[in-house]
């Protein structure tokens, strides 16, 4: 007897990222795994800690953070408004690997190596110092702001259209552990009544 289910419809999944921020790399990267393993369809798109907190009272610390976080922000909106949103998932890796994977906080080296690695116009580093591309970068975030409901920070994560802050993971779940992240995520999502879930965090494993 054939069985004639229709195969379910791969999860969409938006990942809004700020490049600079080491929890949106974590979840970002427990997403890539997921996609390894399972059918979603997976896109990337920018959000900006720099936005966020552009008007806010921080500490001297998080303030020079902030302040930083614009030039690869400004980077990935320019390229994607000039080379479409595609870009955005390798050029976050390039980004991403060097920034919290070899720690590098120079971020015009970062942005120069990632664009050569990439093959992407050198020329797009000019951006980082430039407000050409907020526009873009705003209206990204706005996106993600949206999509949550509220103000959040990043990373932002919808599962079919349903938007949320988080998950905010300190380590990067593999295999088996990946998948039972994304079901539990996706169950939570698929929820209107559910709006928060938190506890203390641990320590950072950018491994």
């Amino acid at each position: 007897m054939e069985d004639n289910v229709a195969p379910q419809a791969a999860t969409a999944v938006v990942c809004y990222f700020d490049p600079t921020c080491p929890f949106a790399w974590v979840t970002s990267r427990w997403l890539l795994e997921v996609e390894r393993l399972q059918p979603i369809d997976l896109r990337f798109r920018i959000m900006s800690l720099s936005v966020l907190n552009e008007h806010r009272e921080l500490e001297p610390w998080y303030r020079e953070f902030n302040d930083r976080a614009w030039g690869p922000a400004r980077v990935c909106a320019a390229a994607e408004a000039l080379h479409g949103n595609a870009v955005l998932r390798d050029l976050y890796t390039a980004l991403g690997s060097r920034i919290h994977g070899a720690r590098n906080k120079d971020y015009d080296v970062v942005i120069t190596e990632s664009l050569d690695e990439l093959g992407l116009p050198a020329s797009l580093a000019k951006a980082a110092h430039t407000d050409a591309f907020d526009g873009p970068l705003r209206a990204g975030h706005q996106a993600g702001q949206e999509a949550v409901g509220e103000e959040a920070g990043t990373p932002v994560v919808t599962m079919d259209g349903a938007g949320f802050f988080g998950p905010v993971l300190t380590s990067i779940p593999e295999g088996e552990e990946a998948i039972r992240l994304f079901q539990a995520a996706r169950t939570l999502a698929g929820m209107d009544a559910f709006a928060e879930l938190k506890r203390g965090r641990g320590a950072l494993d950018l491994r």
